[in-house]
């Protein structure tokens, strides 16, 4: 009977079948070995053997399988291959005529693999597990080590933070030293971290060997080096701000301030506009609820200042903070209005398009060079209610007076657009501040006396400047309310500002200060500004205590005291008549022939 007929007559059992019968004789075994080892043991104990190797012993398993396999083979008789089915190509197996992996292999030929089961002894099984468990317990010890270096590590921490170690100032030597040298910035602003973590927690964390006017003078060194001020005005910034608060205003000076349009509203709409330039790839949104009139610029394809509509007049670049100075101001329709210090012009033509074009828009400004840009931007945003005029702010009302209201945006340091003009940081020193304070005083009384209380609809006078420093902004407007009882603090109308100071370092105030308004460039995001409002409630100036004002002589002498301002507009049209004339005389141009051209012409 052949090898067909053998497999046809009894099949073999299935490989599922044979594999549970040899494991669960192989079980066992196994325990029934463990049972043996157990007992002797208990009798023996065995000595611990030192451990070999595990390259050792991988290479001893691989020897000892490669031997298990050589016996099997050789155990393996005829007899045993005659329950194997070769593989041949006849009709009578159909489902294998389309294997081609076994169409070149001989019926005889047959390829043992190499299994991946493991053929060693139990001992070995037993030691791999126990080496498996010293494993598993090594990395636990581990684990568990890493864990109690992290707790003691935050530990550490903690009593750092809380405990830190007293810093030493550098010497004189090395501050030499680092002078010689480019200074490192990373260095000087960790030290000033420092610095300001120890004051803030002054009495555990402090040198008992070093002041508080120590770290000050250290941290004013290094502010001064890391970014750029000179020591005065850094040292009026820290007088004006606490210390967590300046470091956020000087690196808010390092960022340069949102691009602001204001739609002009004799021309265009809001809406039209954001809707054109948006067209063109404009980014842009509203500036915020309190205006109806600005736009913020984030990203634009073409110059701002030069598109089609900024051409057409139908929006002028201006700064979100010179916004509120006009809003304070709120002029109404047909009123006789006087912008002091105009150029270059935003605020006046933003008051000619609250008041539509109506009444007549004064825009004076001293400096002939800057009143170019004035008229230029008249022209294009198309006022027709202002009159350009160029005097010294201070020679009013003697030239023109009687405005019902007047806006006095007064020229002033700078320190509020320190990130449109970083060279602030340097160029004011204690003189600078002494004239420009001196200046601003002497412009707010003559502002004052330039407005008629006796208006129907203003009798109003705002002061601003685009300075943070008390001595620009309280100090002055303190120094008008002692100098003109005729005038009076309200609200400026804004909804938004931190209030101003009543008392500043030892000095009080008149209570009233507190109706004004600052704006801060770290906390609102525009331009630090201050701006102000009086009220006029009577032309004539009540007498002045001489004996209070001692120390300020100087302003005192023009001062008005007892007397009634009147206004007397056929004066002013002699002024503006002469005036006149002595433009026409400059052009080469004789007035009487300019008369008789007009009366031609009519």
């Amino acid at each position: 009977m052949g090898r067909r007929a053998k497999n046809k007559q009894a099949d073999p059992l299935p490989l599922e079948q044979t594999l549970k019968r040899k494991s669960s004789e192989s079980n066992n075994n196994k325990n029934k070995r463990a049972k043996k080892a157990q007992a002797q043991k208990a009798k023996n104990p065995p000595k611990k053997q030192p451990q070999q190797p595990k390259k050792e012993k991988a290479q001893k398993k691989e020897d000892d399988e490669e031997e298990f396999v050589i016996k099997r083979n050789n155990k393996i008789d005829d007899e045993s291959w005659d329950n194997v089915e070769t593989i041949q190509d006849d009709d009578e197996d159909d489902e294998f005529d389309d294997i081609d992996e076994f169409d070149d292999v001989d019926n005889d030929e047959y390829v043992i693999k190499k299994t991946s089961f493991n053929f060693g002894s139990d001992e070995e099984n037993e030691e791999e597990e126990e080496e498996e468990l010293e494993i598993e317990k090594e990395a636990r010890e581990l684990d568990e080590r890493q864990k109690e270096d992290e707790k003691l590590a935050e530990e550490e921490l903690k009593i750092n933070v809380a405990e830190t170690e007293k810093m030493v100032l550098t010497s004189g030597q090395e501050i030499e030293k680092d002078s010689m040298m480019a200074p490192d910035l990373t260095l000087i602003q960790q030290r000033i971290q420092d610095i300001i973590k120890i004051l803030n927690n002054f009495r555990e964390m402090r040198d008992p060997e070093m002041s508080r006017t120590d770290y000050m003078d250290q941290l004013k060194k290094d502010l001064c080096q890391y970014y750029g001020y000179n020591d005065y005005l850094l040292s009026k910034f820290l007088d004006l701000f606490p210390i967590n608060e300046a470091i956020e205003f000087f690196e808010a000076n390092e960022v340069p301030r949102p691009i602001v349009i204001r739609a002009n509203t004799l021309k265009t709409r809001r809406r039209d506009l954001a809707q054109a330039l948006i067209n063109r790839g404009v980014n842009l949104e509203p500036i915020g609820k309190w205006s109806k009139v600005g736009l913020q610029i984030f990203d634009s394809p073409v110059p701002i200042g030069a598109t089609p509509e900024y051409l057409a007049g139908h929006y002028m670049l201006q700064a979100a903070s010179s916004f509120l100075p006009v809003m304070a101001l709120a002029p109404q329709e047909n009123e006789r209005i006087l912008d002091m210090c105009s150029a270059p012009g935003g605020k006046t033509s933003y008051i000619s398009a609250l008041i539509k074009n109506t009444g007549c828009v004064f825009a004076n400004d001293a400096n002939k060079d800057r009143i170019k840009a004035v008229i230029a931007n008249i022209h294009r945003l198309g006022i027709k209610n202002a009159v350009v005029c160029n005097y010294d702010g201070r020679e009013f009302p003697n030239v023109i007076g009687g405005f019902d209201r007047v806006l006095l945006d007064a020229p002033c340091s700078g320190t509020g657009v320190i990130a449109k003009d970083p060279s602030v940081k340097v160029n004011k020193s204690e003189q600078d501040f002494q004239m420009v304070t001196q200046i601003q005083k002497e412009l707010l009384l003559s502002a004052i006396d330039s407005v008629d209380a006796n208006s129907k609809t203003g009798g109003y006078i705002v002061y601003s400047t685009c300075s943070i420093t008390v001595e620009e902004d309280e100090e002055v407007v303190n120094y008008a309310l002692r100098k003109r009882p005729n005038v009076k603090l309200v609200p400026t109308g804004l909804d938004f500002g931190k209030e101003g100071f009543t008392s500043f370092r030892g000095k009080t105030f008149n209570p009233s200060l507190k109706l004004t308004r600052r704006y801060y460039p770290h906390t609102h995001n525009m331009d630090g500004f201050y701006v102000s409002k009086f009220k006029k409630f009577s032309n004539k100036i009540p007498k002045v205590n001489k004996e209070e004002d001692e120390e300020e002589k100087d302003v005192e002498e023009n001062t008005v005291v007892e007397e009634e301002i009147k206004f007397d507009d056929e004066e002013d049209a002699k002024i503006i008549k002469a005036e006149e004339e002595k433009r026409l005389k400059r052009k080469g141009i004789k007035p009487s022939n300019n008369k008789k051209k007009n009366n031609n012409k009519k």
